[in-house]
């Protein structure tokens, strides 16, 4: 039981940071878009 319990809670974890490193991922990418766009136009 107490391993179950142990797993989820990792799985939580990875997931959360999966998330974090996507959300990051997301705003770098519209920022970079954002300053080319200005650059070129």
């Amino acid at each position: 039981m107490a391993k179950n319990t142990k797993q989820k809670k990792d799985i939580g974890k990875i997931a959360t940071k999966i998330m974090v490193i996507v959300l990051i991922a997301m705003m770098l990418l519209s920022v970079a878009a954002t300053l080319i766009y200005s650059l070129v136009f």
